[in-house]
């Protein structure tokens, strides 16, 4: 359909892409095929509004700032702002008869009607839904029931209005299908780890029988209640006497993190949690990651986790990390409990139990760490990667 002036993609995503894993994975893996893949995303305090390339992608930041609170109308102003950019940038490319795709990246859903006018115009629309959207708002703002109808009637819409749906994982994807999406539209692209970044150490380097009696726990991502970053925090605190040199480390940035700091302190543990409230580059994360002991999902009983298959687990398990996990849908289905330490959602006895059985069995910790190497051999990026430049080719002979 386009001669040989090869396929423009532009990518939309409420983001700051230098820092977005799963974005910046698809988007680099369409431009090392010959995709002519531009995204459009977020202002930051790293980023300009001066498009730049990087891995061959063009990155197009709009003046609007990421939200962080928890007002809803606060949240959907900025989404719409964020919108109404990203529709001027979609017509201006496609102006330039550089436009093919729009590729969406949600949350929220209806950012794909920044592909309205190209769909109308004939170019191709994708919906990328990295988090349901019903679930995931209605675990952040509970109790209110017309809000739940208005975010599934949104979810619909704008499902309807993309050519193809891709969802995260395929509990998710029965579960957009079950509210009415098309199954025939949906595709599964998981969020696998890059294996360019996070490398599996040699077999010698999963680790072996300590004597020192130390251990480094470690949780990285957001800092948010609702992921149960609380019950991490309390599980160490229950674990002081057992193993005296255990530490948790915490990387990341959220609007819980004050709350978690003095929990922290009101426990009496503050020397024991080690906050980043930073984080580190996505770049440097691996190395990073590498010394530590065990891996802690501490994700809640709710609607939206239930969906979720944290991306955290997963880089834990590339780099042959064992990882405690809670007892919840969608981490079942792919993870058998020979694979990772399970523990009761919500209840922290049960989750500090689960990291002392892996402290004080080290042929457990390397046997679950070997037996869950068999995910990514299933659905590492490799895979999914060239399965999704299949997608996108047959997306535009149809």
């Amino acid at each position: 359909m386009n001669g040989n002036r090869g396929v423009f993609v532009c990518m939309v995503a409420y983001t700051d892409y230098v820092g977005d894993a799963r974005v910046r994975r698809e988007a680099e893996t369409l431009a090392a095929h010959g995709f002519h893949v531009r995204c459009i995303c977020l202002t930051t305090s790293t980023t300009s509004t001066v498009p730049f390339v990087l891995e061959g992608v063009e990155v197009r930041a709009v003046p609007v700032l990421k939200y962080r609170g928890k007002s809803t109308l606060a949240y959907v102003a900025s989404y719409l702002r964020f919108l109404m950019s990203s529709s001027v940038e979609c017509m201006r490319v496609m102006a330039r008869g550089e436009l093919d795709v729009v590729h969406v990246h949600n949350i929220p859903d209806f950012l794909v009607f920044a592909g309205l006018l190209p769909r109308l115009a004939g170019r191709k629309v994708v919906l990328d839904v990295h988090d349901s959207v019903p679930e995931t708002f209605a675990t952040k703002f509970p109790g209110r029931a017309i809000f739940w109808s208005m975010l599934c009637l949104q979810e619909g819409i704008s499902a309807r209005l993309a050519h193809k749906v891709i969802c995260v994982n395929h509990p998710q994807r029965d579960t957009l299908v079950a509210r009415g999406v098309s199954g025939p539209k949906t595709f599964v692209s998981m969020n696998v780890p890059d294996p360019r970044i996070f490398v599996r150490p040699p077999s010698t380097a999963v680790q072996p029988v300590r004597h020192s009696g130390d251990l480094n726990l470690i949780y990285h991502g957001t800092m948010a209640g609702r992921l149960g970053v609380d019950l991490v925090i309390r599980a160490v605190a229950q674990l002081q006497d057992r193993v005296p040199n255990a530490r948790l480390h915490l990387w990341g940035h959220g609007d819980d993190l004050p709350a978690f700091q003095r929990l922290a302190a009101e426990l009496k543990i503050q020397d024991r949690v080690l906050f980043q409230p930073n984080g580190f580059p996505l770049q440097d994360l691996a190395v990073k990651l590498r010394p530590m002991d065990i891996g802690v999902v501490g994700n809640r009983r709710t609607a939206a986790c239930d969906l979720m298959l944290p991306v955290k687990l997963l880089e834990y398990v590339a780099l042959d990390i064992p990882v405690v996990v809670p007892r919840l849908k969608t981490i079942e289905h792919y993870f058998s409990s020979d694979m990772v330490a399970y523990y009761e959602p919500d209840d922290v006895e049960s989750l500090a139990d689960a990291i002392y059985r892996l402290f004080r069995n080290p042929s457990l910790r390397t046997g679950q760490a070997a037996a869950a190497r068999a995910f990514l051999g299933r659905y590492g990026w490799e895979r999914q990667g060239a399965e999704l430049v299949s997608f996108y080719r047959s997306l535009l002979e149809n």
